[in-house]
C-alpha cells in the first residue's frame, strides 16, 4: 500500500530510547508529482482549455458489487485524489463507483504558467469529465477548497448533481470583509517558495489534526514538500499562488441560499483554518475560522441542509478518524 511504501521516506528516523537520526534528504518530485505512487491507477483526462493543451489526472475506481451510484471526490489545496485513499477503498466496498481527481493546477494535473483560476473554470472542467465518463447526477464531495468548488459547481449545474456533501468546507466567510489584509499574486508567490516540510508539519498539527500529530499522516507532507522542492518548483508555487488568490477573492458563502441540491455537512469541530489569518491581527485572527459556528450558520442558510459534527477532529476529519468519518459519510449520502 501506499503508506507503507512511503514509509521509507519519513523526515526522521526513530532510534532506540528516543533519539533521532539526522533528517533524510528530501525527495524531488517532478511538477506533476512524478516519482510519487498513487494507491490506483492514474488515467489522464486531455482537455483544451484558456486555449491551451491540458491534462487533468484523476482516479476511476469501480466496485465488485455495484450500486448504481457514482461518488465524485474533490481535494482540498494541499490535498491530492491519492489523499482520498481510505474513502475510496470504503466507498468502492459499499458499491459506489469512485472518481477523484486532481484540478488543474495541483498535483499529478497540468501546471500551466498562464490559467485564470476561477472556482467556475474548475467546475467546467470537472464537467467535462463527467460528460467524458458519462456520469450524470453523482454525489459530490468536497474537502476544504474542494468544498468551495464542490458549492460553486452545484450552482452551476443543479440538475447535474444528485447530493452535495461538504467536509469542512472554506469559504464558509469572506475573510476579506472581516479584515485580512489583501495579498497580491506576487506576495503569495513568494510565500509559496519558501514551502518546507517542517512548516507543512506544523501547520497541518495544528489545523488539519487538532493538535495530534501520528507518523501516518508523514506521507502527505512528503508529497507536499517534495512537489515544492522539485524542478518544477516555480511553476507549482506560481499556480498555488494563482489559487490562493482565486480562494480568497471568490467567496461562496453568500450564494448559500441559492444552493438547490440535498446537502449534507460534515464539520470537525477544532478546524480554525482561515486563509490569510496570519497576516491579520492577534484581535482579528482570533475571530477568525470559528468551525462550530461557521458549520452551522452554513446548515442554516443551504436550504435543507444536515449537518454532522465531529468533536474532536480538526480540518481534516475523513484523515483523523478515517472509521468513524467513512461511517458517518456512506451512512449521509444513502440517506438522502
Amino acid at each position: 500500500m501506499l503508506r507503507s511504501v512511503l514509509a521509507t521516506l519519513l523526515m526522521v528516523i526513530a532510534l532506540p530510547g528516543g533519539a533521532s537520526a539526522e533528517p533524510l534528504p528530501l525527495p524531488a518530485y517532478g511538477p506533476e508529482l512524478e516519482g510519487f505512487a498513487y494507491p490506483f491507477p492514474v488515467e489522464r483526462f486531455l482537455l483544451t482549455s484558456q486555449r491551451q493543451p491540458l491534462q487533468m489526472a484523476y482516479l476511476d475506481i469501480r466496485p465488485g458489487s455495484p450500486n448504481g451510484r457514482t461518488v465524485v471526490l474533490l481535494h482540498g489545496k494541499n490535498f491530492c485524489a491519492a489523499t482520498w485513499e481510505s474513502q475510496i477503498r470504503a466507498l468502492s466496498a459499499a458499491g459506489y463507483r469512485v472518481i477523484a481527481l486532481d484540478q488543474i493546477g495541483f498535483c499529478k494535473s497540468s501546471k500551466p504558467a498562464a490559467y485564470q483560476f476561477t472556482f467556475r473554470q474548475l467546475a467546467e472542467n470537472t464537467h467535462a469529465l463527467m460528460d467524458k465518463l458519462g456520469i450524470e447526477r453523482p454525489i459530490l464531495v468536497g474537502h476544504s477548497t474542494g468544498g468551495m468548488l464542490a458549492a460553486h459547481y452545484a450552482l452551476l449545474y443543479p440538475k447535474a448533481v444528485g447530493q452535495l456533501v461538504l467536509v469542512n468546507p472554506i469559504g464558509l466567510e469572506d475573510w476579506a470583509a472581516k479584515g485580512v489584509p489583501p495579498t497580491s499574486v506576487e506576495q503569495w508567490y513568494q510565500r509559496e517558495l519558501k514551502v518546507s516540510a517542517d512548516a507543512i508539519r506544523a501547520y497541518e498539527t495544528a489545523t488539519y489534526y487538532a493538535g495530534k500529530w501520528e507518523a501516518r499522516y508523514e506521507p502527505w507532507v512528503t508529497m507536499l514538500a517534495g512537489l515544492n522542492n522539485g524542478p518544477g518548483k516555480e511553476a507549482v508555487a506560481w499556480d498555488s499562488a494563482l489559487l490562493y488568490d482565486m480562494i480568497v477573492t471568490e467567496p461562496v458563502v453568500y450564494r448559500f441560499p441559492q444552493i438547490a441540491v440535498p446537502t449534507l455537512l460534515l464539520i470537525g469541530q477544532k478546524d480554525n483554518t482561515a486563509i490569510g489569518k496570519d497576516l491579520a491581527s492577534p484581535e482579528m485572527r482570533a475571530g477568525l475560522g470559528n468551525y462550530p459556528e461557521l458549520g452551522k450558520a452554513a446548515a442554516k442558510a443551504i436550504p435543507g441542509a444536515r449537518l454532522i459534527e465531529f468533536p474532536d477532529l480538526g480540518h481534516a476529519p475523513q484523515m483523523s478518524d478515517p472509521e468513524g468519518f467513512n461511517t458517518a459519510l456512506i451512512e449521509g449520502i444513502a440517506a438522502p
